[in-house]
């Protein structure tokens, strides 16, 4: 059997099964792999791979790290490659048509999310502030737009009540590489065929910054404790405190009524009024200390109170 010559484009955590899994299949001849470049990160902003780079070392597959897809040496080394199938997992660049034309089989993505809903940068994290109770893999065959191209497969699962930006994550980029070895096959052979997204239900999850895991308490309790779930573990949910920034891990909502950003304390652990009822605080993090459970937060003597 003659293997498909493949090429891998992608860069987080999120992209990493997807490309073991392509490895692990004899079916795919991994010709090599383009990701982001390298990075500052951590305390020291020391210059750090991507990890789809260092699954790439470690698989022994050539990678390369163009600032931009355009670059003359990165079409240079894409067009020496001669993929039939580009495998796309959140890269975190655009296509170019010259690039989505250039193998026989297209670009083939694997998206966090049931698309057409949340299209976009951050899927996963917008279906939990959303408070949707399913998400999923979408394997889509590119075109120009963000997230619009025809579908080859769906799969979804449930958005548990506790699940965080972090624990969807895990579970759905186990299971895009999964989706994507049972789908290609049959659309390589011609069996399985694009089909158009709806035109209705489309919505755009943007890419997350920093300043999105501020709470907001003139918001409901619900919402806020959906951020707390969903902005874990980056950016992290945080409120202004005694002129400082208090970090908050896990929350939940308790019936109660006191005014919006008022300091109260409920069984024992700080909380909060809110729009409509009370944000508990279960685990938060005071400036330059570990997280830890609301109850310590104020055995340790910390004011908590009105302003």
């Amino acid at each position: 059997m003659t293997k498909i010559r493949t090429v891998f484009m992608g860069s987080p955590d999120f992209a990493v099964p997807t490309l073991r899994a392509l490895a692990a299949d004899g079916r795919y001849d991994l010709l090599g792999v383009v990701t982001q470049p390298d990075r500052p990160a951590g305390r020291g902003n020391k210059l750090t791979p991507p990890p789809v780079k260092t699954a790439a070392d470690e698989l022994g597959i050539a990678a390369i790290q163009p600032e931009r897809l355009r670059q003359p040496e990165a079409m240079a080394q894409l067009k020496a490659w001669a993929p039939d199938l580009i495998v796309v997992a959140a890269f975190g660049q655009i296509l170019r048509p010259e690039v989505l034309d250039m193998p026989k089989y297209g670009c083939i993505n694997v998206h966090a999310s049931l698309l057409p809903r949340w299209r976009g940068a951050a899927p996963i994290q917008a279906a939990i502030l959303a408070g949707d109770v399913e998400t999923g893999i979408t394997i889509m065959q590119m075109d120009p737009g963000i997230d619009t191209g025809p579908m080859l497969s769906q799969r979804g699962i449930p958005i548990l009540p506790d699940d965080t930006g972090g624990s969807l994550f895990g579970k759905l980029s186990a299971l895009g590489g999964e989706l994507l070895l049972e789908t290609l096959p049959p659309f390589i052979a011609g069996e399985l065929h694009p089909q158009p997204q709806p035109a209705e239900g489309a919505t755009y999850a943007p890419m997350l910054k920093k300043e999105d895991g501020l709470l907001d308490f003139t918001r409901p309790a619900v919402e806020l404790e959906r951020r707390v779930r969903a902005m874990s573990p980056w950016p992290g949910a945080f409120m202004a405190w005694q002129g400082e920034t208090l970090k908050i891990h896990k929350a939940h909502v308790a019936e109660g009524k006191a005014k919006a950003a008022e300091q109260v304390i409920v069984d024992g652990c700080p909380a909060i009024g809110t729009a409509d009822s009370i944000l508990v605080f279960d685990e938060l993090q005071p400036p330059g200390k570990k997280p830890m459970p609301g109850k310590d937060f104020l055995s340790g003597g910390r004011v908590w109170s009105v302003g």
